[in-house]
């Protein structure tokens, strides 16, 4: 992994704001997402969300918080929070995401399919043997 400055910045930041790790940080869709290690998520969040909502401020950028996962499935439920799946299985390589409603399912692929394509990147980044990723 290869940051720019600017990400070293941001990472360094985080970590000394919230007094935890960060695994990863990239940009998607005018996001800035951290993943943080196993644990940490709600002490990177703070009480009432007070960390996010200073860092956001101070970085003028929206962030989401990611907490990192041996597992994939809990890992992509953390990822697309607070999108509630109604089930998250995996068979032969491939992760099912039942979503619950026809708009959660819209919210999960995205336009163009950008989300589903972004959340297929970052879980085989984390996880080489999932191959594939489908939303039923």
């Amino acid at each position: 992994m290869k940051y720019d400055l600017e990400t070293i910045q941001f990472i360094n930041l985080f970590e000394k704001k919230t007094q935890t790790n960060v695994k990863d940080c990239f940009f998607e869709n005018g996001l800035l997402i951290f993943i943080v290690m196993p644990g940490q998520a709600s002490k990177a969040v703070g009480k009432q969300g007070i960390n996010v909502k200073q860092l956001a401020s101070l970085i003028n950028k929206k962030i989401k918080i990611v907490e990192f996962n041996e597992n994939p499935i809990r890992f992509i439920k953390s990822y697309i929070a607070p999108i509630t799946a109604e089930d998250i299985t995996a068979e032969n390589d491939v992760i099912f995401i039942k979503a619950s409603s026809t708009k959660d399912k819209g919210m999960l692929i995205g336009r163009d399919a950008n989300r589903l394509n972004h959340l297929k990147k970052i879980t085989q980044k984390y996880y080489p043997n999932v191959k594939d990723i489908k939303i039923v």
